[in-house]
């Protein structure tokens, strides 16, 4: 059986530490001892102490700009829907680390702060993706990025607080549901509006009867819905 590698090494012996003697109390020198490493070993691998409770934000981010980078504009909330998701597996893949990085951020205010802080990155991403995509500069269309980034934002965070509370059996499905939830808040900026759904109804058939006889009776059924 291999050996566990150095970076998982200092992320066991880092959360065992917290789990003892507390975050504040523990320090880098702690975490390496713990870990059986040096001071510079630790540092190749995390530039701080908070790097090792944090997945790796940039990566993430990264990944997340390659496929959104992928789109067109008739594909671009799908490739919206699949960024999230590729943010949720990251978390999965991760398993006991990332509910144990849940527990410890539920109780260390500077760490939830930290963890606010990497979602308005995610957020602004989308926002504007989102922006660029809907092209229009007026503050209204500025406005619904900014909602709906939120949104995406709230709906992978949701479905994430569930999986690592051990409430969601099949997160992947639920994100894409709710995902799909929040598509249906937003028309696409192709859609037309209730505004410009207003004007003439058009109807097609053929008949025997006279024309002019006809048309009182139409209008009636058009005025009646």
């Amino acid at each position: 059986m291999s050996r566990p590698s150095a970076a998982i090494r200092l992320a066991d012996a880092a959360f065992a530490l917290f789990d003892e003697r507390g975050y504040e109390q523990t320090t880098v020198d702690d975490i390496a001892e713990r870990a059986g490493l040096g001071r510079t070993t630790f540092f190749r691998h995390y530039r701080s102490k908070e790097a090792v409770i944090f997945p790796d934000h940039d990566r993430l981010l990264e990944l997340i700009r390659d496929r959104l980078a992928t789109s067109s504009h008739s594909t671009a909330l799908v490739a919206v829907s699949d960024a999230v998701r590729l943010v949720l597996l990251h978390y999965i893949d991760e398993g006991e680390l990332a509910r144990r990085r849940y527990a410890l951020t539920s109780k260390v205010a500077t760490l939830r702060d930290r963890e606010i802080a990497s979602v308005a990155r995610y957020q602004r991403l989308f926002r504007e993706f989102i922006a660029d995509w809907m092209g229009d500069p007026t503050e209204a269309a500025s406005l619904r990025a900014e909602l709906m980034a939120a949104s995406v934002a709230a709906a992978h965070n949701h479905v994430l607080r569930r999986w690592l509370r051990g409430d969601s059996a099949d997160p992947v499905a639920e994100v894409d549901e709710a995902m799909r939830e929040v598509l249906r808040l937003f028309p696409t900026p192709d859609a037309p509006s209730a505004e410009d759904q207003q004007g003439s109804t058009v109807v097609a058939f053929r008949t025997g009867q006279d024309l002019d006889a006809l048309l009182p009776t139409l209008r009636r059924l058009v005025e009646d819905g």
